[in-house]
C-alpha cells in the first residue's frame, strides 16, 4: 500500500508520563507498527518517544511534528520529523494529520490535542487521560488499538 493511503494513528500525550503510561505507549507503538499503520506524534520525549521506539522496533513508519524550529530536536526514533515554529499550537498539526488519536497521560498540552481532535471530528481513545464525553476509555493498549480500529471507515483518501 502506497504510504498517503496508509492509516495514521496519533498518539499523544506527557512529556514525563509515570513508568506505566511509558509501557503503555510502547507497546502502542508496537501495536501501530504491526498493523501497518503510521504514528504520529508530537516528536519529544515521553509517551511521544515512548510510543515512537515501540513502533520502531516492529519496523513500522514514525511522524514527530514538533513543536521548534529543528527537525534534529526529535527524538530518535522519528523518522520524519516536521519542524513548525509553533509551540503548541503544534498540536492542532498533530490531530489534524492523524485519522485516530490515543490519549496516554498528559497534561494541558494533551487536553490541546484531545480538543483539536473533537473539532477536526477525530476518533480519540484514552487510557488514563482526560475525562471528557467526546474520549472512548480503554484500559489497555491492545484494548485502545481495538476500539480504534473497530468502525473506522476513512472518510477521505
Amino acid at each position: 500500500m502506497e504510504i498517503k493511503k496508509k492509516l495514521r494513528i496519533g498518539v499523544i500525550g506527557g512529556a514525563k508520563p509515570d513508568t506505566e503510561s511509558r509501557q503503555t505507549a510502547f507497546k502502542l507503538g508496537q501495536l501501530i507498527a504491526e498493523k501497518k499503520a503510521i504514528l504520529v506524534c508530537g516528536g519529544l520525549s515521553g509517551v511521544m518517544e515512548a510510543a515512537a521506539r515501540g513502533a520502531k522496533q516492529s519496523g513500522g513508519l514514525t511522524v514527530g511534528i514538533l513543536p521548534g524550529i529543528s527537525p534534529k530536536d526529535a527524538n530518535p526514533y522519528i523518522d520524519i520529523a516536521i519542524a513548525t515554529g509553533l509551540g503548541y499550537s503544534r498540536n492542532s498539526l498533530v490531530a489534524l494529520n492523524s485519522d485516530i488519536l490515543i490519549a496516554v497521560d498528559g497534561q494541558y498540552g494533551t487536553l490541546t490535542e484531545i480538543a483539536y481532535g473533537c473539532i477536526y471530528r477525530k476518533k480519540i481513545i484514552g487510557i488514563g487521560t482526560w475525562d471528557i464525553e467526546s474520549v472512548i476509555k480503554a484500559d489497555t493498549a491492545e484494548e485502545a488499538i481495538d476500539l480504534a480500529l473497530k468502525d473506522y471507515f476513512p472518510l477521505v483518501r
